[in-house]
């Protein structure tokens, strides 16, 4: 997954979460022991959700950072790395 889709999805997500909450506010007048009973459990996904968000963002954002350090740090390896894929799958393609 690219480092843009990547952002994008987490953006995405975050705009369910941010969603999901304006509802849990807009619907906090309403006081059938039901509806209190989803909230309670809706609340308790998305704080949830959030902390799982933001973890998978920060372990992203490490991994990106994580193979820039490489790939500068080893610049040839890296382009022999990549030839060597794009051999790999140019003859898996290649056989049909």
């Amino acid at each position: 997954m690219t480092t843009a889709s990547t952002d994008k999805l987490m953006a995405d997500l975050r705009a369910v979460v941010r969603d999901a909450e304006e509802l849990l506010q807009a619907t906090a007048g309403q006081g059938s022991a039901q509806i209190k009973e989803l909230r309670a459990r809706a609340e308790e996904s998305l704080g949830a959700a959030r902390a799982r968000l933001q973890e998978a963002g920060d372990e992203a954002r490490e991994a990106a950072r994580d193979i820039d350090e490489q790939v500068r740090a080893n610049p040839w390896a890296a382009v022999g790395i990549a030839a060597a894929a794009g051999l790999l799958l140019g003859l898996l393609l290649g056989r049909k």
